[in-house]
């Protein structure tokens, strides 16, 4: 995700096969390579998600009818492969298809085409008489989905309703493209005559199941397949229910008999009887548990969101995309044991990535620092307590994924718990000192401060393979990533004639993310009275600062070089990579200028983004997947930098480019990333074939590029909001904050151009903090 290893890599090398000249002959497939014979964006897709589990279905809400990404999935693995509802053995008729403004479920209206039930009858059912209605969602263990009919033909109609079904329980990485000598087994029997159950017994000695439950009983039910015989009188209707429940769990040491329902299914099922449940269980029907599910499910909804800021603009397109990215942050949000994590992206990185849950917990924090609380407990519970070459782990070093899956259980792949990452230990360090900055929530610090110390005694020994002041990365194993910082593609790090950089690689804002870390954990230090520690990661910090300058400046491409490799030598090539310099203030002031004319330059910044390489580098490739793409995080983090030195007029434009790409694509929603083509006139951008959509970092983009043009600033020691040079890109006229947080003050404001000035209007403030405007 970079969520982490792409749809095709990384987030394991995921970037479509480019640069094939360069690529040396051990390395003709990338690391984790993402099989990609269609795109994800060849027709439309639809997600879902409920905590671990989550469903990416067509338009229609089926699974299957092309091969692909589709299924339903819980814990990396799919739990069913196939679902397809049919009219008299026909594919119904497309009429709409959308997701619910919050994510929390997918509607779907079809009808019935032209129907021959005799072949010698030339009339039969003629199409448009009868409306078919779905609405599908996911809920603790289960996937819901209710089939309404309504008749508005004038004469009774009797229908034959097919649904055909099936689970293949393959791993991720396989729907990925990873191949497999070894299997499992899988079967699979009529259980009752409203059920059928799918089991599959693993080679890590777990058994998953998955139970599809059907309501009224289906006058046909074998392995596969169910069928219905519906009679509508004139404008009479009716519903079918499909309840999907997948559970996984050891196996036991003796015959297991009959499987038992899952701790979520059957959580689920408990709470959808609610006060049924002292009725017979034969009248709990699959009506009224689908029905409790939807309500409970939206109460869930709500209570996730509640407390937050919301934003409303004057442009309706803009007000349409904030919508959908705050809808995709909380799909994406996951409780765990120690608060919410925003999940990476669907389909690929439907898990926990420490650098995106971080990067993405930052963007958010002014709109909810839940998600920084969340992100700070659950990577300070799994940090790295030993060194585990074959997770590239070390003490003090901060997760970059986790995996449940059966490839990962057995080690097939390394990402159980996978530590291959150089950039996320300092940033959970950054992120700690920006989230007391707005919370002022000490009690938090106190308790991941061990965390904190542990991370920082990783960066000065660990980090620093050769005692230079840089961090640097190379992989312990054969199975890590070869590349660990967020640009994690095989061939991302590359010298300006295109040779692969040799490690241990320095990477360009890794060294910014460490400086930040340090003046960030001194601040907190002296929160605690160490203030000893607190004067030593200080003055560390501005060492970095002039040694990064003289070894990763460079005057000939006229800004920061993408990195150093092994040797020290400069990777001298021209990236966005520079752009995080900015944002974690490690450039000199004299600096900025000149990076920000290279990432805005023709060469980098295409007119919808910044590219991740620019043009005429040696690798460049706009299709490729870091190597000349835009990603909506990469570009957000460059807008944040810029406004850092006061470049406010070079961050309206990233943001605006930004804007203009969200207009083309479903629902305003940003993707992972897109291809870096030139913009050209009448035309929009071109996709990346196996984006995720949603992803979770692209979704707090939209906060961060308004919070850069803003100048938002939120200090809780001073208990300040203010607004620095505030400025509002040509789409934007005005901006109203709602419940904007600051410790336990809460305050609405409405800014509002004026030519090239910007107002502040406070119109409620709740508590005594202070607002300003600072030009």
């Amino acid at each position: 995700m970079a969520a982490g290893t792409a749809a095709q890599g990384p987030k394991h090398a995921r970037e479509a096969a480019g640069s094939a000249g360069f690529v040396d002959a051990d390395e003709a497939l990338p690391q984790y390579h993402i099989e990609a014979t269609t795109s994800l964006t060849d027709r439309p897709l639809r997600s879902l998600k409920y905590g671990e589990a989550f469903a990416v279905l067509d338009a229609y809400g089926d699974i299957g009818w092309v091969p692909g990404a589709e299924g339903l999935y819980f814990q990396d693995t799919r739990y069913l492969s196939r679902l397809a509802l049919t009219i008299e053995d026909q594919r119904p008729m497309m009429l709409s298809s959308a997701m619910q403004d919050d994510n929390g479920a997918l509607s779907v209206d079809l009808t019935t085409p032209d129907i021959r039930l005799d072949a010698h009858d030339e009339t039969s059912i003629p199409r448009e008489l009868i409306a078919i209605e779905r609405t599908k969602f996911l809920y603790r263990g289960a996937c819901y989905d209710r089939i309404g009919l309504r008749n508005y033909d004038t004469r009774t109609r009797r229908l034959r309703i097919g649904v055909t079904f099936d689970a293949d329980f393959r791993d991720l990485f396989e729907v990925r493209g990873t191949d497999r000598t070894h299997r499992g087994k899988r079967s699979v029997l009529v259980a009752s005559e409203t059920e059928v159950q799918f089991r599959y017994a693993g080679l890590d000695e777990i058994v998953r199941t998955t139970s599809v439950h059907f309501g009224p009983k289906p006058v046909k039910l074998e392995p596969g397949v169910a069928e219905f015989e519906v009679t509508l009188a004139p404008g009479a209707h009716s519903s079918l229910f499909l309840r999907v429940a997948f559970d996984a769990h050891r196996a036991y040491t003796s015959a297991p008999g009959p499987v038992k329902a899952g701790e979520e299914a059957a959580a689920a099922l408990s709470r959808a009887a609610g006060s049924l449940a002292d009725r017979p269980a034969r009248h709990i029907t699959e009506g009224r548990i689908f029905a409790r599910a939807y309500r409970d499910n939206r109460r869930d909804q709500r209570a996730l969101t509640a407390g937050i800021t919301t934003i409303i603009s004057s442009n309706d397109q803009f007000n349409e995309g904030l919508c959908r990215a705050t809808a995709d942050l909380y799909m994406l949000a996951t409780r765990t044991q120690e608060g919410v994590y925003p999940f990476a992206g669907i389909p690929w990185y439907s898990t926990v990535f420490g650098r995106d849950g971080i990067i993405t917990a930052m963007m958010a924090l002014w709109i909810d620092p839940n998600f920084g609380k969340g992100v700070l407990r659950f990577l300070a519970a799994t940090q790295a307590k030993t060194v585990d070459p074959e997770a590239d782990a070390q003490p003090g070093k901060v997760l970059h994924e986790t995996r449940r899956g059966e490839m990962a259980m057995l080690g097939e792949v390394p990402f159980r718990h996978y530590y291959g990452t150089i950039d996320a230990t300092p940033l959970f360090v950054m992120l700690a000192a920006q989230y007391y900055a707005i919370t002022g929530d000490r009690g938090t610090i106190e308790a991941i401060w061990p965390a904190i110390e542990l991370a920082l005694d990783w960066i000065d020994t660990y980090g620093d393979r050769d005692g230079d002041g840089f961090v640097e990365y190379a992989r312990e194993t054969e199975k890590g990533l070869a590349n660990q910082g967020w640009k994690d593609s095989h061939d991302s790090i590359f010298h300006a004639d295109g040779a692969m950089a040799k490690g241990p690689i320095a990477l360009c804002e890794v060294q910014g993310y460490v400086y930040a870390a340090k003046r960030g954990a001194a601040r907190l230090a002296s929160l605690l009275g160490k203030d000893e520690l607190s004067n030593r990661l200080s003055a560390a910090a501005n060492t970095l600062r002039e040694k990064f300058d003289a070894a990763f400046w460079c005057e000939e491409i006229g800004t920061y070089a993408l990195a150093l490799d092994g040797e020290k030598r400069q990777c001298a090539v021209r990236s966005s990579n520079a752009g995080h310099a900015l944002f974690t203030d490690i450039a000199l002031p004299e600096r900025a200028p000149k990076v920000a004319a290279q990432l805005l330059c023709n060469d980098g910044f295409n007119g919808w983004g910044i590219r991740t390489i620019a043009k005429g580098e040696a690798r460049y490739n706009p299709m490729s997947y870091h190597n000349g793409s835009i990603w909506p995080h990469d570009n957000a983090i460059c807008a944040l930098g810029l406004a850092r030195y006061g470049l406010k007029a070079e961050a309206a434009r990233v943001f605006q480019g930004m804007f203009d790409t969200s207009l083309y694509y479903d629902q305003k929603r940003l993707p992972e990333l897109f291809c870096g083509f030139m913009r050209r006139r009448q035309r929009g951008p071109v996709n990346y074939p196996v984006a995720c959509s949603p992803q979770a970092w692209a979704a707090a983009a939209p906060f961060a590029f308004l919070a850069a043009c803003l100048g938002l600033e939120l200090d809780h020691e001073r208990n300040r909001i203010r607004f620095r040079d505030p400025i509002l890109p040509p789409f934007l006229e005005a901006v109203h904050l709602f419940n904007l947080k600051l410790g336990e003050s809460r305050a609405d404001l409405r800014l509002h151009r004026h030519d090239d000035d910007v107002t502040v209007a406070v119109t409620r403030r709740v508590g005594d903090v202070q607002i300003s405007l600072l030009k």
